[in-house]
Formats: structure tokens, sequence, C-alpha cells
């Protein structure tokens, strides 16, 4: 498959700045019908003894803007036997992600908190090292990112805003109710539309609730720029699936009941346990590190619906939705949004999909 397969347009007024709490839902069906339903519509698709999997990630703040205005990502820190995604205490080197072209190697950047960050290696991403005002070797801390960071929103909001830095809100926006483990670079935005309170309604109706983990990584960042798919080679990012949420998946699976995976992050990690890329520790829970990229031709084992926003052209994510049904269908459905004004991306409206 060629990347311009993927390629769609969409007006920008639709790129959504701030969620809505009265979202609407494109829901397309078994049958690939496509209709507007509402909240109560969609938890009426759910059965008893159905499994919503959740994500349970928590956004870290790992956005610095530097004294010349540039954002600069701090994605990992550089260390021996550092996991993708993982929250160490402190680090005096990290990868990052900022545009470095007119940076030059061993150039010094100022950041807030009287320290500097030095340029050691280019490319995608960026190495630097952190300096104290001495020029000595410094650490960034938690308490730091804490202090200075901000969330690393999409740079499709920040255009639509005209605004680099987060508004106020986003400390409440960009969080999941139920971030619970932190180190992702993004938020799992699907989960952005639920609270814990719709999640009591749906055990109120029998359907199990059960969590697992990945971290968002530099991926969902950069851009695919191989022309064919099949060449395009995904980050690892760091995913956990605990042993009492997989009984109770595969008992689901056994019984025939749907599993749906709340978001694209949690599909990912679902169908990397099935292909054996994740470990299986002492405890009996699955993790570790994966790369895997579900496009169109993908066999599904685990995943029978799935929740999510409207994706980017030209991106991973709406070539997984398009390996959960078809290229051409997703095409009619995303047209069919568009046409309707929904509202696109990370703090845009739902989109439904059941096989």
């Amino acid at each position: 498959m060629q990347l311009t397969e993927i390629d769609y347009a969409y007006p920008e007024h639709l790129v959504a700045t701030q969620p809505d709490p009265n979202f609407r839902i494109l829901y397309s069906a078994a049958d690939l019908s496509i209709q507007e339903i509402k909240k109560s519509d969609l938890f009426n698709l759910f059965a008893p003894g159905d499994v919503l999997v959740i994500n349970d990630t928590k956004v870290l703040k790992r956005r610095v803007f530097a004294a010349d205005g540039i954002g600069i990502l701090f994605i990992n820190p550089v260390a021996d036997e550092t996991v993708e995604g993982s929250s160490p205490a402190a680090a005096t080197n990290w990868q990052v992600l900022f545009p470095a072209r007119d940076y030059k190697l061993g150039e010094k950047i100022p950041l807030p908190g009287n320290i500097q960050l030095e340029l050691t290696g280019k490319g995608l991403p960026q190495t630097v090292r952190i300096l104290s005002p001495s020029g000595g070797v410094a650490e960034l801390t938690e308490d730091y990112f804490n202090e200075h960071g901000e969330f690393a929103l999409p740079p499709y909001i920040q255009k639509a805003r005209h605004e680099m830095h987060n508004a106020e809100n986003d400390n409440e926006w960009y969080q999941t109710e139920w971030a619970d483990k932190a180190g992702s670079c993004a938020a799992p935005t699907a989960s952005l539309h639920f609270s814990k309170a719709d999640l009591a309604e749906l055990k109120r109706r029998g359907v199990e609730i059960v969590e697992l983990t990945l971290h968002v990584g530099i991926g969902t960042f950069l851009p695919i720029k191989t022309e064919n798919l099949n060449e395009h080679v995904m980050h690892k990012e760091w995913a956990y699936l605990p042993a009492q949420a997989l009984e109770k998946i595969e008992a689901a699976k056994a019984a025939k009941k749907t599993v749906w995976a709340l978001g694209t992050t949690v599909a990912r990690t679902l169908e990397s346990y099935k292909l054996g890329l994740l470990e299986k520790n002492s405890q009996g829970d699955f993790v570790g590190n994966t790369d895997l990229f579900i496009r169109p031709g993908f066999e599904w084992q685990m995943v029978d619906g799935l929740l999510t926003n409207f994706h980017q052209p030209r991106s991973t994510l709406i070539a997984l939705v398009s390996a959960f049904t078809s290229l051409e269908h997703v095409k009619k459905a995303y047209a069919h949004a568009i046409d309707n004004k929904f509202r696109l991306f990370s703090y845009g409206d739902l989109s439904v999909w059941k096989k």
C-alpha cells in the first residue's frame, strides 16, 4: 500500500481546539452502515459479558520552551537499560525532538530554571546534554518538568489556536480520569470522551472493564516518510498487559463476547500480545516494547470493536483504522464526517467501528 492511499483533505476549521462534553459519535456497524448515534446508543451496543479495555497511562509534561521560544520535547533519558516511555528520577542526557536544522552540534540553548541544553546529536530524535550555569553536567528531574514543562499537544492544535503554549484547562482536558502509570508523551485521546462515571454505568450493565498500559512515544509525533507503507519502521512503545486483565479478555473471547478497545493504543497492545511481541514475566503479566504497525491486510485476533478519534491523513493511526474495516469504507466514513462537520483529531469527536 502507498502512502498516498491513506491521504485525504479536510477543512482546518474542523480541527478541535478543546474537548466538547456533548461530543458526537459516528458509528460504523458490522454491515458497513454509517450513522450518527448518541452516547446512550453507544452504551446499548455493549452486551453483558463484553469487555472494554482501557489504557491507564498518564501523560507527562515533557515539552519545555527554550529562551528563544523553541519547543523541545524530552522523550527518553539516555542511560543504561533505559526503557522507552519510562520515567526515571533524573537524567543528564536525553533524546529530544525539536526543529534542530538551524542549530549546530555543540550549540547551547538556554532553558528555564537557569540551565542549558547542549546539542550532542542530530537526527530523529536528537540527543542533548543538560548543563548547569557553571557549565557542569546537570540533571532534569520530574520536579523540573512539573514546574517548567507542558503537555506536548499536537502541532495541529497549536496551529488552530494560533498559540504554542498550553491553555490552563489542558491540565484537565489532556489527561484521562483514570490516568495512573506515568510515561506517555501524548494522551490516549479516545479515552478523553469518557469519565469514571461512564465506566461505572457500563459495569452496571454487566460489562467488564479491564486496564492495560501503553506509553505513547515518539512515533505519534513523526510522519510516515516512506511512500511504501511496508517500509515504514515504527518506534517502539512500552506496553504492559496484566494477567488478570488477560484472563477476563480471553474468557470473553471464548464466550464469543465482544472485546472493545478504547483507542488505538489498546488495540496495538492486545494484538502485540497475540503476536508474541510481549514477554511473560514471573507474575504471568505480559510486558515489553512493541513496534507493531497495523495496516490494511492485518489479521485481527483480539479486538472486535474499536472506539477511536478521527485521525490525521497519512498517519499510522488512519492505517490502523483502515485495517480494522477497509480503506474504502474509512474514506467513505471520513467523507461523511467532514460533510456533516464532525470535529477532528485529538480533541474532536468519536468514531466507533464494529466487526
